[in-house]
């Protein structure tokens, strides 16, 4: 297994991690509520759901595309 392999497993179990806290905290009733007023998700919400993503598909990209 390379090094990039490593990399790529790392990055994605971080990612569906990073994911998951985002989408717990979307389901609070704090960010429910702030999202019911303002119409979007707190700021940190945000940051770990895009964080996430870009962790997951980063991870993706190199376990399955790279040589």
């Amino acid at each position: 297994m390379g090094s990039s392999k490593l990399v790529g497993i790392v990055l994605l179990v971080v990612g569906i991690g990073l994911l998951y806290f985002g989408y717990q905290s979307t389901q609070s009733l704090g960010n429910q509520l702030t999202e019911t007023v303002t119409g979007r998700f707190t700021d940190d919400t945000m940051w770990y759901l895009i964080g996430g993503a870009a962790s997951a598909a980063a991870g993706a990209f190199l376990l399955f595309f790279r040589k």
